[in-house]
């Protein structure tokens, strides 16, 4: 995500870290490469043109020239503005103050519409929310076999809307805002017909939608790949139907930014949410701030702890730590620590959210072989109870054992010992020395 763009704009800081004092003259230069920056990745003109300008009047006021730290206090005015461009603050989704709460999605076809529409539904159930889906297409019936699919898998309800009833589509609806308030239903989700292209009458359609739900949230599900296609299309059906909230989806492909970046300031309406994969809970709240960091390296560590609280087993967390204490870490254990990290998301993308300075700089964007991990975890389940508690008893021909049971390599079972013992080796040197620490 933004891998292009941050690899620019980390040049463009680095080189002004580089000055003994920010003039006039070196200012002119980061600001160009910040420029070309934005340009390759497809961020708008006018958007790129207004930024460099803000940047440019507050990066040469006389108290950041005067300043100790003048290059630091131009790289915080850069992560300010470019979180200004990003929309400023996080805003969460409207919930309706008399239930239900009906979110309207729509976008063209092909941009993730009917899954997101199954990440929200899963994201509201997370909140303690009864959410009801439905696909309300005049023209494609498989989109309504799409969502139900969805609806099944996710073990949430799904209201069949039947040919016959879509033909008077305006009764149509109406039954289905009858049926969601006398099941008790809070949150309906309405995932509309989405088109190759912009056309006068899907519009009429989703005005239809919208006349009749008066939904809460209207919310334009835009394909990050595209670049400024999304953001053209999105002005569109922000100027015909109205917009209140944005998703952005695919930020976990190739996508150069440039969507991220212009839509808020071309169309006024927040990004609430980005979509970072194809599973039904890789869909995270945006928050502009911490996005911005990241696409400086500066990391985003709020959203780290964030994900691992709510992956982590707190109970399970407190017994391994009183077993670190006594020193007991077992291979049960570090299998149970290698699939926590598993639920997370992929290694690279926890490693994102990482600072590239510092301890972290050699971690941050590495290309991590996960494969290998699953690897690891195999040779763990090939092993008995007492070898996983007690790895010393593990000789040649356990290993070789080991390596049949797991389908690996034997070198790979030492490689995997080797390891573990020396993270043990770690671990109790690190606890003898807080003790020793603590006696002086």
């Amino acid at each position: 995500m933004f891998d292009q763009l941050s690899g620019r704009l980390q040049k463009a800081m680095k080189y002004l870290r580089g000055e003994a004092k920010v003039t006039e003259g070196n200012m002119s230069e980061a600001l160009r490469q910040i420029r070309l920056a934005f340009l390759e990745a497809d961020v708008n003109y006018k958007v790129v043109k207004d930024f460099e300008a803000r940047i440019k009047v507050r990066a040469l006021d006389q108290t950041v020239l005067d300043s100790l730290t003048p290059a630091q206090q131009v790289i915080k005015i850069v992560r300010d503005e470019l979180a200004s461009v990003l929309g400023t603050t996080d805003k969460p989704l409207t919930f309706a103050s008399a239930p239900p709460s009906i979110f309207m999605l729509v976008g063209l076809q092909g941009s993730g519409k009917t899954t997101t529409c199954g990440k929200l539904a899963k994201w509201a159930a997370g909140k303690g929310r009864s959410p009801l889906l439905v696909s309300f297409d005049l023209k494609r019936a498989a989109a309504q076999d799409q969502l139900r699919t969805i609806s099944g898998q996710l073990h949430l309800p799904f209201y069949e809307m039947t040919a016959a009833a879509m033909a008077k589509p305006r009764s149509a609806l109406a039954d289905l805002l009858q049926y969601t308030r006398n099941r008790g239903y809070d949150v309906l989700l309405v995932d509309t017909a989405g088109r190759l292209h912009v056309d006068d009458e899907l519009m009429d359609e989703l005005r239809i939608v919208k006349d009749v739900l008066s939904p809460v949230e209207t919310i334009y599900v835009g394909d990050a790949m595209t670049g400024q296609d999304a953001v053209k299309s999105a002005k569109t059906f922000a100027d015909r139907i109205g917009l209140t909230s944005i998703i952005l989806t695919k930020l976990d492909g190739d996508a150069r930014g440039g969507a991220a970046l212009s839509i808020v300031a071309v169309t006024g309406i927040p990004i609430k949410f980005i979509g970072v994969g194809e599973k039904f809970d890789k869909l995270e709240v945006f928050h502009p701030d911490r996005m911005a960091s990241r696409i400086l390296g500066m990391g985003d560590i709020l959203s780290l702890i964030e994900k691992a609280e709510q992956e982590t087993d707190l109970k399970e967390a407190e017994a391994l730590a009183k077993r670190l204490r006594r020193q007991e870490f077992t291979f049960d254990d570090f299998r149970s620590q290698l699939r926590q990290l598993r639920k997370m998301g992929s290694l690279e993308g926890v490693l994102g959210h990482l600072p590239q300075a510092g301890p972290f700089k050699n971690l941050a964007g590495a290309r991590m072989d996960e494969a290998r991990l699953r690897h690891f975890e195999a040779i763990i389940d090939s092993m008995t109870a007492a070898e996983r508690t007690d790895p010393r008893m593990i000789n040649g021909s356990r290993r070789a054992r080991i390596a049949r049971g797991s389908g690996r390599p034997v070198s790979e079972v030492n490689q995997l010992l080797r390891q573990f013992q020396e993270m043990r080796s770690m671990m109790k040197k690190s606890i003898f020395q807080k003790m020793m620490s603590s006696l002086k």
